[in-house]
């Protein structure tokens, strides 16, 4: 053997590594994320190719049932429903994530202040937190859209405001508990600052609880969002989520129950996917797995 050869270490894998081949080793999450990336990828060709529009209406195509050249059909005023169904997915898609972000960039910052400040600034914010629990949604929602009006921006402020609120919880307890590890000690006696302190040293060691929270967040807010859309405080008219498609689907059940059924098959696939996704990820990520 060669001295090179002999001085040469075997290469570490890193966490990220092992957590992707244990996610592998869970076929369910794997046909989740195949299922999603699919569905995001028809969400941008569909309306692309199709010769319909989603929001023209075609008063000589109305109540079409599913067919050539309507593949799902039509609704009351025309419109071809597969690509108002992938329209609907764009948004509510756009919807689920971009809420669920804002409310992790909002919590991190929030938990991880609050737990590394501890003390009486850790109270008062947390304090602060509670008052928000206390806060009824749906008034808030119907106050602030009385307030500005129904627009797709009123949908991302509305959850986005108090969604943040349980993954700051998590996170300042687990911050809590990371700033008495020996990597803070250290870090502390060469006096990096708190602000570099948070970012650099405390947020990677959480960006996995963060993405768990993250892929279950995105199902619980796009369900939220339908929920709205039912009492008419979601997008509006001509845009459209899966959410207000269900809702209008449900006043056409008896004559046209396919304007209800498709809508709600592709709200349910991506809902389910994406919490298969989640629990695939919180065994991947869990410390305590093997290799």
């Amino acid at each position: 053997m060669s001295g090179a050869a002999a001085g040469r270490l075997p290469e570490g894998e890193s966490p990220w590594r092992r957590a992707w081949l244990r996610l592998r080793r869970r076929p369910a999450a794997l046909a989740a994320l195949a299922v999603l990336g699919a569905v995001a990828l028809l969400c941008v060709l569909v309306p692309l190719a199709s010769p319909f529009d989603y929001a023209t209406p075609d008063w000589d195509a109305l109540y079409r049932a599913p067919g050539w050249p309507h593949l799902l059909g039509t609704d009351d005023l025309g419109r071809d429903l597969l690509v108002r169904v992938m329209w609907g997915c764009r948004v509510s898609l756009l919807i689920g994530i971009t809420a669920s972000l804002v409310s992790v960039v909002i919590g991190v910052t929030w938990g991880a202040a609050a737990g590394y400040a501890g003390g009486v600034v850790d109270s008062l914010m947390m304090r602060f937190v509670d008052i928000l629990y206390t806060v009824p949604f749906i008034p808030l929602v119907i106050v602030l859209t009385v307030l500005f009006g129904r627009s797709f921006l009123l949908v991302f402020v509305a959850i986005g405001a108090v969604s943040w609120l349980d993954i700051a919880r998590i996170v300042r307890g687990q911050t809590l508990s990371l700033k008495s590890r020996e990597f803070i000690a250290a870090a502390r006696a060469l006096g990096v600052p708190a602000p570099t302190m948070i970012v650099r040293h405390l947020v990677p060691n959480l960006l996995g609880l963060v993405l768990i929270y993250a892929t279950l967040t995105i199902p619980a807010v796009i369900l939220f969002e339908a929920f709205l859309s039912f009492l008419g405080l979601g997008v509006h008219a001509p845009l459209a989520s899966l959410g207000t498609l269900v809702s209008d689907g449900a006043s056409e059940l008896q004559s046209h129950p396919y304007l209800l059924v498709i809508p709600s098959i592709f709200l349910t696939l991506i809902v389910c996917c994406f919490s298969y996704l989640g629990d695939g990820l919180r065994d991947a990520l869990d410390p305590r797995e093997q290799r």
